[in-house]
């Protein structure tokens, strides 16, 4: 079984400075996240729980939308994101590995006396963002050779090279 990501979607959204800059509606920013953590779900091999308060809407029952690898929850009148995320970690079987990315500090407590591990908003926005560097670098370029070089980090392959060109003529 997978690895689970709960995510609080509107404290990831609140801590989103690039959502802000550009003025992105709520229905924009919701369909931006969605869309970045089902691509992290595939490339992470992990299942990720989505969460949006419902909390002041007038729905009765939780909303809930099942993609290939993430579920998009919107919880019922007067239940929080957190409430839904905390019960969700205590009901999660122990074996599995549970994450929850959060900046609310008292979720994180709770949390975390669940066993869950935490992430933090602006975190996992890194992670997030990092993520589309790292897809791009290793399907970016179909003319780059398969080597281990290719899996070098650039300052080490620096060094090696420099080291190279300097002793070259020993070689």
């Amino acid at each position: 079984m997978k690895d689970i990501l709960l995510v609080d979607g509107y404290n990831i959204i609140g801590a989103w400075a690039e959502a802000e800059q550009k003025d992105w509606p709520v229905d924009e920013c919701r369909d931006r996240l969605a869309n970045m953590l089902e691509e992290y779900a595939a490339l992470n091999n992990i299942y990720v729980v989505l969460v949006f308060d419902g909390y002041k809407s007038d729905k009765i029952a939780t909303h809930i939308e099942k993609k290939k690898h993430i579920e998009i929850v919107f919880t019922k009148k007067d239940e929080t994101a957190d409430h839904y995320i905390e019960k969700t970690v205590y009901n999660a079987p122990k074996f599995i590995k549970t994450y929850v990315a959060t900046s609310d500090g008292l979720q994180q407590a709770s949390i975390l006396g669940d066993g869950a591990f935490r992430i933090s908003s602006r975190e996992m926005l890194r992670l997030l963002y990092g993520m589309g560097k790292r897809k791009s670098k290793q399907f970016g370029s179909e003319s780059k050779k398969n080597s281990i070089a290719d899996r070098l980090p650039d300052d080490l392959l620096q060094k090696l090279e420099q080291y190279r060109r300097t002793n070259r003529k020993e070689l």
